[in-house]
């Protein structure tokens, strides 16, 4: 499956503007985890273009997302290997591999950095600093919904946070006119 493929399950499968964006810009930060790492980008990037397809279906039932996912995918014949990781990212399996590891922390920090993006007073991800995120990071309030243990497993992958913080932003900022920011 090539990229617009991806793209065209997105669309038909995600009815939230929001979580199109999400699913974007998970994208976004693995295809740079990828680079990082010297790793396939589109395929990364496609792991984190689709990890989320089933979140409209299994919203009010968590113990299913990630694996409706992997179904779908399956039927679509993705490898194995993104089949895996979209279920770790969901926490329902070990995370064993680098793919695994990436598509588990990138997935929380697009949320972090959306949220330090809207609350400033033009609401785009330009303006936005490491030093900024960084704060935001250490306040529990702010974007409660990023969870920092999954973001800190950045570790995984042998980065510090900062690195870390520093790359995901900067993937996101490379799409911003895309994501609406």
């Amino acid at each position: 499956m090539d990229r617009q493929e991806a793209l065209d399950l997105m669309f038909e499968r995600v009815s939230e503007p929001n979580l199109r964006n999400h699913m974007l810009s998970t994208e976004a930060v693995m295809r740079a985890l990828a680079r990082r790492f010297d790793q396939d980008q589109d395929y990364w990037g496609l792991a984190g273009l689709v990890h989320d397809l089933d979140y409209d279906e299994t919203i009010d039932d968590f113990p299913r997302h990630g694996y409706v996912t992997s179904e779908i995918l399956r039927e679509m014949g993705f490898p194995e290997e993104i089949l895996d990781a979209v279920v770790a990212h969901a926490g329902h399996r070990e995370r064993l591999t680098l793919l695994d590891k990436a598509l588990y922390c990138a997935d929380p920090v697009t949320g972090l950095v959306v949220a330090a993006a809207l609350i400033r007073p033009e609401k785009k991800l330009e303006p936005v600093k490491l030093k900024s995120l960084k704060k935001r990071f250490k306040e529990k309030q702010f974007a409660r919904g990023a969870d920092r243990d999954q973001i800190s497993a950045c570790e995984e992958l042998g980065l510090e946070l900062d690195e870390f913080l520093e790359l995901s932003l900067e993937a996101m900022k490379g799409i911003a006119e895309e994501i609406g920011l």
